[in-house]
Formats: structure tokens, C-alpha cells, sequence
């Protein structure tokens, strides 16, 4: 609208009787350019709708876990033009800061296929003006000319030597949601301090910058280059370094099935396939293109299971196809499906999986490794909510296990500290279906993960053994690791801080449960607060995170369970795994066990009727 239009908007806005908002609503509506964002405020200022209006404009985008995150929309704590552009001159400053040589070392730009008609907003025209901020700054732009895999932003940056990157990507939310991940120049994402440094940059400098609303940049701008050809065909090379067995592959007549959730995935998993020797995986030709309303599913997130598989499973079955490689509208997470003799399907979970991926990593490297290879010189890792399998593979075999916090940058940026000490890695994962195989990049990664299960799969059928089979094997030969994660919804942040500040105030102020039910428990781990009872000077070795809620119990029965809030959606998680050492196991009765704790978990400490919390998928 003409200037006109903001002032008499002003008038209206000074009768809202709240000094900061009045500010807020001001800012938005000269600072926007986005009619349709710009619209929406309007509009909730002429129906006097002061409470949306402060939600909406009195709080910021934080750093959670991936990253921010929010719904697209107008507002300072949602996902839109403005916001971005404010994200990006906020990580100017500080990389400016930061590196003498930022405008000629250069920056990433990725994007997935997310979009949203009523704001006028797609991940392709937010990696635009992120782009725009500082090609109007004279740095060069790596802006790819086409959606990507969210790896192939970690993968670049470190590929070209850029200081940073930026993935435009809300992964497997709702299709509501979008985000803004940033990698820093070691190729794994941003960590503390980084965050807390770059979000003070951010609100130094709110109002845009002249040129910084200028999409165009990237079209016209002789220091923005497309990276697309050069980083795929570098990153389909490096992935034959975890090809064991291409002869097989190329006689293979497995054949697989790939859904890519509407999103990025079909092109690149295609190509994996292709570098690995294998004929191309048969694609659900309703989810195989973008389509950012994700229409044939009820949620884009393959973890939910065969509910969500539906497509891919039929189509295996109609082609005879025994395996289903499913990655998330971003690709960078995995689920697998598995045909069984029965006929029925088995989705493996994220922690399944890993046994797998774990077994295989090692057992290749100990077949390919040199004469004088020295098995302490190798790692895994997994996040601390997590099956701890790999833990006992470790134990066995002779190699390293370490844990970090929940959330892939804190395992993208111990390797990286690991390989810079002439450390060897091998795999990473945690348990929501992100795996890094090998160390070509540093964050989860769906591509490569589904190309190493198609590997995996065929040779496992020349020894006649499924993957389902080989689960089991290496659970005897292991331990049996037993595990379950859900989740309860929660929308409303002060039930959620209630139901933690209960657990730690349980039997009298600071002083944690001591059972569960029937259930003794051993020791308590709050990251929160940094309190560990197992330590001797009872401190969390894992980094204290205040800005989220997490509480592990470790049980006298050999079960560990975690409380957490999720970093990137409303949800309460739980996580349970019931670990046997190898022999003493018989399955149904540990399983048994382990529900029988969860329910106690659930009812005792939980406590969903009382807090009105909702069951996951209910």
C-alpha cells in the first residue's frame, strides 16, 4: 500500500493500548513487502484481534534442534519473507565477524519444495532473498538452481570451501511448517555458541537492508553461481567409497521400490542407485514429484509407519519388489519396509535399523580394512535417546561408542572434531530414522542410507537371509536391545514445564523419584539442569541444554527411558529400551517387561488424563 495506508493503520494500531505490540505492528507493516503476509496483519489489526496480533509479532524464531522452524505466515515467530531476510542479515554480521575471507570463501543456498499459496511463500522464494542478502553484500552465492537433498548443503559447503550454509526445509513436518537451517563451514550444523551469537546478531539489524528485498539478485548477480552439476556428480562419486560389492548389485535381481513423499528425493535416489550398479529403484509415481501439499499422505513423515506407506507397499506387492526404501520430503531420513514370508510387511524402526546399518559398516571395514588397521582407532555414535546396539557391537568387536545429545548437529560436529584427530568413523545415527553412513557429510543423510540397505539386502540374499533374519541374528549374537518411542501431543508450553518440575520436586523439593510404579529406579540423568546421579560430583557429562526438557531413568531392571520435548514439533517423546546381554534373551518376555514399564512411565509420571495430553495418533 502508499505510505498513506501504514499511517493510518499507525492511528489504529496506538489504540491496541499495549506500547510493544504497537511497535511491533508498526515495524511489520512498513518493514513487509509481501502483500499477502502484510495482508494478514492488517486484517487482524482492523478485527481488533490484539491476542493473535502479539502472538503473531511479540516473539522471535529461536534455534531449536534442526535449526528454526515454525508455520509460514506473518509474524516474527513464523516463517516468511521477512523473517528470513532478517535471519540472513543477522548471520551477515556475524559471519563478517567471524571470517576475514566470508565474501570470497562464499556462502550455500539449498532449498526443499515446501509452499504456501496464502503467503505467498515456497522454500524456492525464501533461498531467493536468503541468497539476495548477501549477493546485495557482494558475497558469493552458491544459490543451486534446483530443489536438493538438505545433505547436499553440509556436502557443498564443505566441497567448496564455503564459510557457511543455509538449507531452506521444514523436513518431514506438517505442510504447514518451514525452516531455516544453517551449517557452518566444518559442514555440520550450527551449535552453541554459534545460535545464541548469531540470533543477538539478528536483532541488531531487524529493518531490512536496501537491496536485500531483491529476489532477482540471484538471476542477475554475476557472483552467485550454480553448484547443482559439480556437487552432484562429487557427491554420486563420493558414495561409491561405501560400495563393497558392485558385481553383485549389477546382477542383482532384487528389485526395490522408492517413494520420495512428494519431495526431493526420486532424482537423487535414482542416481545413488545408478552409482552403486544397481538398475533404478520403481518409483510410486503419485509421490514421486513435489507436491507441497503432500496429498497422498496424512503427514509427510515416514516414521508413522505402514499408515503412511500404504502407496509404496501396494505397488511392491503389484511388481513383486520385497524391499520399500522410503526417504522424507527432504531426504534425509530412511524408512524401510521388508515383505515377509507371510506375506505381511515389517517396517523396521529407526533403532532397528541402526543394529543393521552397524553391523554392516563394521563387518565391511573389518573385510576392507588394511593389515595394520587398529580397531580402537574406530567410532560410532548415536544420540542419547537411542538404541544403545551399538554400544554392545562395540563392546564385542573393539571399537569406540560414544553419545551425544538428541539432535544431528551435536553428532555432526563430534565427528568432525573425531576425524580432525585422525579418528575413523564409521556410522552415526538417532533413532528418528537419520543415518550417516561413512563421512562424505556430516549430517543425516536419506540418499545414501537407501542405496547402503539396497547393498545390504542383496547381499544378504546370497547368503538366503532377509533383513528381518539378519535383525535377529545380530541380536543373538549382541544382546537383544528391545526398544519403543512415542509421543504425546501438547500444545500448551506450561502443562509441559508442569509435568517436568513435578518429576524433579517427585518426593519433596529437588529430589527426583525414586520407583515407577513397581519399578525401582537407579539413577536419574537431567540434562536440563546438568544433573547426574550416577556421576561421582553428580554433573551431567552430556552439556547441560536449558532450553529444552530431557530426563533419563535408568531402571534396576535394566531399562533406560527417556522424557523429552521435541525441538522441532508440540510433543512430549518417551523413549524405553530394555538392553540383554547376549544369550539371555528370550524376546517376548523382555517385550512384555517393556510395556508393562512404559505403561507405568506413562501413567505415573506422565499422566495424560490429568494434563489432557494427546495420544499419538488417537
Amino acid at each position: 500500500g502508499a505510505p498513506g495506508d501504514v499511517n493510518s493503520n499507525v492511528l489504529v494500531a496506538r489504540s491496541t493500548g499495549d506500547a510493544q505490540l504497537d511497535k511491533a505492528v508498526w515495524q511489520w507493516l512498513s518493514w513487509d513487502k509481501n502483500q499477502k503476509t502484510k495482508e494478514q496483519i492488517e486484517s487482524l489489526l482492523q478485527d481488533g484481534k490484539h491476542g493473535e496480533l502479539r502472538d503473531r509479532l511479540c516473539c522471535r524464531l529461536t534455534f531449536g534442534t534442526a535449526g528454526l522452524r515454525s508455520a509460514m505466515g506473518a509474524g516474527f515467530c513464523y516463517i516468511n519473507d521477512l523473517t528470513v531476510i532478517q535471519s540472513t542479515q543477522g548471520i551477515y554480521k556475524y559471519l563478517e565477524r567471524n571470517f576475514s575471507d566470508f565474501k570470497q570463501r562464499g556462502f550455500v543456498v539449498g532449498y526443499d519444495t515446501r509452499g504456501q499459496v496464502t503467503s505467498n511463500c515456497s522454500s524456492k522464494k525464501l533461498a531467493k532473498l536468503t541468497a539476495a542478502v548477501l549477493l546485495a553484500k557482494d558475497v558469493l552465492v552458491y544459490f543451486f538452481s534446483t530443489y536438493v537433498p538438505t545433505p547436499f548443503v553440509p556436502y557443498a559447503v564443505q566441497q567448496l570451501g564455503a564459510v557457511a550454509g543455509v538449507m531452506i526445509t521444514a523436513s518431514h513436518n506438517r505442510k504447514e511448517d518451514n525452516g531455516y537451517k544453517v551449517y557452518w563451514e566444518n559442514g555440520a550444523q550450527i551449535t552453541s555458541p554459534h545460535d545464541k551469537e548469531i540470533i543477538k546478531c539478528i536483532e541488531e539489524c531487524v529493518e531490512p537492508w536496501n537491496g536485500s528485498w531483491n529476489e532477482n539478485l540471484v538471476d542477475t548477480s554475476p557472483l552467485r553461481q550454480d553448484p547443482l552439476k559439480k556437487i552432484c556428480d562429487s557427491y554420486m562419486e563420493d558414495l561409491t567409497k561405501i560400495c563393497y560389492h558392485r558385481e553383485l548389485n549389477v546382477q542383482s535381481s532384487l528389485k526395490f521400490v522408492h517413494t520420495s513423499f512428494h519431495g526431493v528425493g526420486h532424482d537423487y535416489v535414482q542416481l545413488a542407485f545408478q552409482a552403486f550398479g544397481f538398475q533404478p529403484p520403481i518409483p510410486v509415481p503419485e509421490q514421486k514429484d513435489p507436491d507441497p501439499d503432500f496429498s497422498t499422505v496424512k503427514c509427510p513423515n515416514p516414521e508413522e509407519g505402514e499408515s503412511v506407506l500404504e502407496l509404496s507397499l501396494r505397488l511392491a506387492e503389484k511388481e513383486g519388489a520385497r524391499v520399500v526404501v522410503a526417504t522424507d520430503p527432504d531426504a534425509d531420513r530412511l524408512a524401510v519396509a521388508e515383505q515377509q514370508e507371510n506375506g505381511c510387511w515389517k517396517v523396521f524402526t529407526g533403532n532397528e535399523l541402526a543394529a543393521l546399518f552397524g553391523w554392516w559398516m563394521f563387518s565391511r571395514w573389518k573385510e576392507n580394512c588394511s593389515q595394520d588397521a587398529d580397531v580402537r582407532n574406530v567410532y560410532m555414535l548415536a544420540t542419547t535417546v537411542s538404541s544403545k546396539i551399538l554400544r554392545a557391537i562395540a563392546l564385542k568387536e573393539g571399537f569406540h561408542f560414544e553419545e551425544t545429545l538428541p539432535g544431528f548437529k551435536w553428532i555432526g560436529s563430534r565427528v568432525k572434531n573425531l576425524l580432525d584427530n585422525g579418528k575413523e568413523v564409521l556410522f552415526a545415527f538417532e533413532e528418528s530414522i537419520g543415518f550417516m553412513c561413512g563421512t562424505s557429510v556430516l549430517d543425516k543423510d536419506g540418499v545414501s542410507a537407501a542405496v547402503v540397505i539396497a547393498e545390504m539386502a542383496t547381499y544378504l540374499q546370497g547368503q538366503s537371509l532377509t533383513l528381518a533374519q539378519k535383525l535377529v541374528d545380530i541380536y543373538e549374537t549382541y544382546g537383544y536391545h528391545i526398544s519403543k518411542t512415542s509421543y504425546f501431543l501438547c500444545y500448551d508450553p506450561p502443562t509441559i514445564k508442569r509435568i517436568f518440575e513435578r518429576l524433579r520436586n517427585f518426593e519433596g523439593p529437588q529430589s527426583y523419584p525414586k520407583c515407577c510404579g513397581m519399578y525401582n529406579i537407579l539413577h536419574v540423568r537431567d540434562v536440563t539442569t546438568g544433573y547426574d546421579s550416577s556421576q561421582l560430583n553428580k554433573k551431567s557429562v552430556l552439556p547441560v541444554s536449558r532450553s529444552s526438557q530431557m530426563i533419563t531413568f535408568s531402571f534396576q531392571n535394566g531399562c533406560v527411558a527417556t522424557l523429552r520435548t521435541s525441538g522441532t514439533e508440540p510433543k512430549i517423546k518417551y523413549y524405553a529400551e530394555m538392553c540383554a546381554l547376549p544369550g539371555l534373551s528370550d524376546r517376548s518376555v523382555l517385550e512384555e517387561e517393556l510395556q508393562k514399564l512404559i505403561e507405568a512411565l506413562i501413567e505415573n509420571f506422565l499422566e495424560p488424563d490429568k494434563n489432557g495430553l494427546t495420544w499419538r495418533s488417537a
